[in-house]
């Protein structure tokens, strides 16, 4: 009966084009993205991020973001990508929502995560829902170091109004 119920749903869905297998959309060593949180300006707020990792200024420290005139606003993506030796890395990315669709502003990897040589087995946003009523993000990521352990640590990663990245192990 079973096969027959299958067969008859799989037979009423209209036909795709796009085959798991056959679509380009997304590398098969992206485990995990997440969407959340929002942002209202022009990129100041990640690329304070960015300056910190190359040694310039912190996040945060060029006071907070003035909007921009054109009223740039968008989201973030956190993405794990698995690496050869099954380890992942965390990256940030800034998306501006745009006339023609959605832009990637800025893109960092979190070098806090990839210290770690994390197995990364979870990353949840701050609501299933994914609307935020304040600017910036929270999402909860879920690790090993160890593959072997039976529970996996969380982590935080926070973003506040004013562009501030907060990465640390989460305390319950």
């Amino acid at each position: 009966m079973y096969k027959v119920l299958f067969l008859a749903l799989s037979l009423a869905l209209p036909p795709s084009k796009l085959l798991a297998q056959e679509s380009p959309i997304l590398p098969s060593n992206v485990i995990f993205v997440t969407s959340t949180g929002f942002w209202e300006e022009s990129g100041a707020l990640s690329q304070g991020y960015a300056e910190e990792k190359a040694g310039g200024a912190t996040p945060g420290s060029q006071g907070a973001p003035e909007s921009s005139p054109d009223g740039k606003r968008g989201y973030y993506k956190l993405i794990a990508v698995r690496q050869s030796d099954g380890t992942a890395q965390v990256h940030l990315q800034q998306i501006a929502s745009a006339p023609t669709g959605p832009e990637v502003v800025s893109s960092a990897e979190l070098e806090e995560f990839t210290a770690l040589k994390p197995y990364i087995t979870d990353i949840r946003p701050e609501t299933s829902t994914g609307i935020t009523t304040q600017p910036g993000m929270f999402a909860t990521v879920y690790l090993k170091t160890d593959p072997s352990a039976k529970e996996p640590e969380s982590w935080t990663v926070l973003i506040d109004d004013l562009g501030d990245i907060k990465i640390e192990r989460a305390t319950n």
